[in-house]
């Protein structure tokens, strides 16, 4: 796994652990709010269900983050949670917010496309 493929990898990590602490943590606060554009009626009501979306975020991130540790033998679990970013960020783009495909799927996909011409 080339240094750059790493690092584009290691960053949609990131970013999935920040999803993990704005869904898990910050949901119901002003920070929250004013991302995910929530009351905070609705935000209270949520609350439980959003903790368990960043859960999900963060076992996105753990997958990555392992395939990272494991270098050139981590690529095909690379490509398998790249993949599940890119599904899950089509999903929320057509379902919640068409922002989703640039903030969650966009990267990943750029991110897959260099795991991809690494293997080559």
């Amino acid at each position: 796994m080339s240094t750059l493929t790493a690092i584009a990898i290691t960053l949609v990590a990131l970013l999935h652990l920040y999803f993990l602490v704005l869904e898990m943590f910050l949901w119901d606060t002003p920070r929250g709010m004013r991302v995910f554009g929530l009351t905070p009626e609705f935000a209270k009501a949520s609350k439980s269900l959003a903790a368990n979306q960043g859960l999900y975020n963060g076992f996105l991130a753990a997958g990555l983050l392992w395939a990272v540790s494991l270098g050139a033998a981590g690529q095909a679990v690379a490509i398998f949670f790249l993949l599940c970013v890119i599904v899950a960020g089509v999903f929320g783009a057509v379902t919640v917010n068409r922002r989703i495909l640039w903030v969650q799927a966009l990267p990943a996909a750029l991110a897959l496309l260099l795991t991809l011409f690494s293997r080559a």
